[in-house]
Order: C-alpha cells, then structure tokens, then sequence
C-alpha cells in the first residue's frame, strides 16, 4: 500500500506542476488582475460548480468575503450554492439551469462569473457561460481532460492536462485558486495600486 501512496503523492505534485507551463502562469496573471480590476470598479464574481468543484467555488468565495494571508476589508464573491435555490430551480426548470439562473439573479455587467468543471461538458456551467456572456459579465474557465464543450469559450480558462480522473485536476485547480487570491491581495492591498502587473512575481515561481 505505501507505494500506492507515494505513487498518488507524486501523481498530486505533478498535477501542480503543471501551474508552471507559460500558459498557466499567464492564465493566473490576467485573472489576479482582471479580479482586482472588477473589485475596484465596484462589481462582484460569481462562481460555480458541481460536487467537489461546487466545494472549490465556496473555498474561492470565502477567502475573498473573509481573508486569505491578510486583515482587510471583505471583497464580494458568491457561490451559487444555496440549498433553496438549487433545488427550486432544479425542481420547477432542471437541474441544468440551476446556475444561470443564479447569474441571471445576481450577475450585472462588468462581474465576472467563474464555473469550474473537470469535463468542460457540465451543462448547467455551459448555460452559466452563455447566460452570462449575455448578461455583460467577463467569464472564466477552470477545466481538465480534454476541455469539454466549454474549450476556447471563457474570456479565460485554465485547462488541466493529462488526467483522467477529477481529483487531481481539483487540485491543481484549487492550488491555482489560492495562488490567485494571493495575488490579488498583492494587486489591491500590499501596493496599493489596483493595476499592477504581476508577471514578474509570477515568474519567480518558475
């Protein structure tokens, strides 16, 4: 059993190792600046997705409506998690619009609305997508395997390669997700300048 351990473990690394492609690197640049940016203009973000990716949106969300690595002032996010909703939704219209509808509710031009799904195939994240190039929001991607139907869609996307299974794409996604709520905090608080680049702090990482 312990090789079996040591061979999820180095199978996990690698899955964050990943983050380091140029691609990914500049996919965490432009989304660190592109959050600060809205949070500065007065918009919000919006996130979803299903199982442990809904799991991930929630994490994403408190870090920014609570605080990460410093004491500040809350930032909005919402995760489109909320019991009531999901299942009034999911029962009167199906569970593939649970999430649009939750943009259409809350989403206002100049958000951005994020979806997570390891298949890029979710089609409640896929009507999500639409609904909110729609509604005015910029939108993101986190994806794996091939990317689904929701390749090349979002404004921006992060596509995590070479798994076949959706916990390790989970964990390069929330590693990628920490490190860009590390970074927006850098954009808005530790510099004061809301459009700082960042490419070069990205790139000490390497």
């Amino acid at each position: 059993m312990q090789s079996q351990i040591i061979s999820a473990i180095e199978d996990s690394i690698h899955a964050t190792t990943t983050l380091k492609s140029a691609s990914s690197v500049e996919f965490i640049e432009e989304t660190s600046n592109l959050i600060a940016e809205t949070f500065t203009n007065g918009n919000k973000i919006i996130i979803a997705g299903n199982g442990g990716s809904l799991c991930d949106a929630q994490h994403f969300a408190e870090e920014l409506t609570g605080f990460f690595r410093k004491s500040r002032k809350a930032l909005p996010a919402i995760a489109l998690s909320e019991p009531g909703h999901i299942t009034c939704v999911g029962n009167d219209l199906g569970f593939a619009h649970i999430f649009s509808r939750g943009v259409e509710a809350y989403g206002k031009p100049g958000d951005i609305f994020i979806g997570l799904t390891t298949s890029g195939n979710s089609e409640n994240i896929i009507n999500a997508m639409e609904t909110a190039k729609n509604n005015g929001l910029k939108t993101i991607a986190f994806l794996g395997k091939d990317g689904g139907k929701l390749l090349g869609f979002a404004d921006l996307e992060l596509h995590i390669q070479g798994f076949s299974t959706s916990d390790r794409i989970q964990e390069a996604h929330m590693a990628a997700i920490h490190i860009i709520i590390e970074m927006v905090e850098y954009i808005l608080f530790n510099t004061g300048k809301s459009h700082e680049k960042i490419g070069e702090t990205l790139a000490l990482a390497k």
